[in-house]
């Protein structure tokens, strides 16, 4: 797998390759249906303005997410763009059988060679409960343990050289390499690159010793991003992927026009974050709804500790925190992820920030919500 399926090529002013992360958020007064639309018109945007890649996440049980079924959103992204990177940040491995998740990604590299990732996670992206249900068991912590066991074969299923007397060697995953090897058969020169994805050190000394790409969940684990990153670039081997480290971090950052309005639109996604990690999850609240609640004083105190880490403003200042957070950290690339109440202000959002760094300019597109 050459490197250069990976590394990001820098546009504009921008210090590294930006990327989008998409959780395809749904908002108070409006439905999936239109986020779906919203992310649509906002992979087409990104296309458009230079940015490297697309990822959607995997996430369930969450009213407010609508990305439950990664490779499916994929596929239908993959209808309405060209160039493009797009792929999953990640696919949670312990909830589905490493098959599956060979098959699905061989399918999409199908439908979009060459520009098709599989990032992968360990966490279950959801609550206990929700994750015992998707696995079919409530020894959960086998998932977690199971993982490079997990990753392993799901890697061998995408290259097919599962060795002679493995219970698998006969098994193969459609599409893939086992069409070159059937008569009459040609199969795509690609397969889709494997990323690492964490929030702490776990899967970074795995992708720095397997010699993978790693991305970092700086936006819900700021604290760890620094130590996580150096203990992947010091136990990173080279590969056949890669012959250097080459970490991408998340980041919640949020543009307007004008600073206060970006204050407002924070505010409302922290309080979505408050109900969820106190077991209420729902819809995105409106702005006006976060200004007229009334925060507890351990409420307020996540709010402020979760902004400090969210890079919002102008388009001026976000990208100077953008800029200060990549000197900080050396990432080789920044993936952002604009969360709020609307799909237009999301949209906008990445609009400003292309516009700050003089990304490439074209025609924009209107979300569909």
């Amino acid at each position: 797998m050459a490197g250069d399926e990976i590394r990001g090529t820098t546009q504009g002013t921008a210090p590294v390759p930006l990327s989008v992360l998409d959780l395809v958020t749904v908002g108070a007064g409006h439905t999936a249906t239109g986020a779906l639309r919203t992310s649509v018109a906002l992979s087409k945007t990104a296309e458009s303005r230079g940015y490297h890649r697309y990822w959607v996440a995997e996430h369930h049980s969450m009213p407010g997410v609508a990305s439950s079924s990664p490779a499916v959103i994929l596929a239908h992204l993959a209808a309405h763009t060209d160039r493009i990177r797009l792929g999953s940040g990640g696919v949670m491995l312990p909830n589905h059988a490493p098959l599956v998740i060979a098959e699905q990604f061989g399918t999409l590299e199908a439908m979009a060679p060459g520009r098709v990732d599989l990032g992968l996670g360990r966490a279950p992206g959801t609550d206990g409960a929700t994750a015992a249900a998707l696995r079919r068991t409530d020894n959960l912590d086998r998932g977690v343990d199971d993982f490079p066991q997990q990753l392993a074969e799901l890697i061998r299923f995408l290259d097919d050289d599962f060795p002679d007397g493995h219970p698998y060697s006969r098994i193969h995953a459609v599409p893939g390499p086992v069409q070159a090897t059937s008569p009459g058969g040609v199969q795509s020169p690609h397969r889709p690159p494997v990323w690492l994805l964490g929030s702490s050190g776990f899967s970074a000394r795995l992708a720095g010793t397997l010699g993978l790409p790693f991305a970092f969940a700086h936006h819900f684990s700021a604290q760890n991003t620094v130590p996580a990153l150096d203990l992947y670039r010091d136990s990173f081997r080279p590969s056949a992927v890669l012959d250097a480290p080459y970490a991408l971090i998340g980041v919640a950052a949020l543009a307007t026009e004008d600073e206060r309005e970006a204050r407002r639109q924070v505010l409302a996604a922290a309080l979505n974050m408050v109900r969820l990690r106190t077991g209420r999850p729902g819809l995105v609240p409106t702005p006006e709804e976060a200004e007229a609640y009334e925060f507890s004083p351990m409420e307020r105190e996540f709010v402020g500790s979760w902004n400090a880490n969210v890079v919002h403003g102008t388009p001026d200042e976000v990208r100077s925190g953008l800029d200060d957070l990549q000197k900080r950290t050396g990432a080789d690339e920044l993936m952002i992820t604009s969360n709020a109440h609307s799909g237009a202000v999301r949209l906008r959002s990445y609009e400003l920030i292309a516009d700050a760094y003089g990304l490439p300019a074209d025609v924009r597109s209107q979300p569909g919500d």
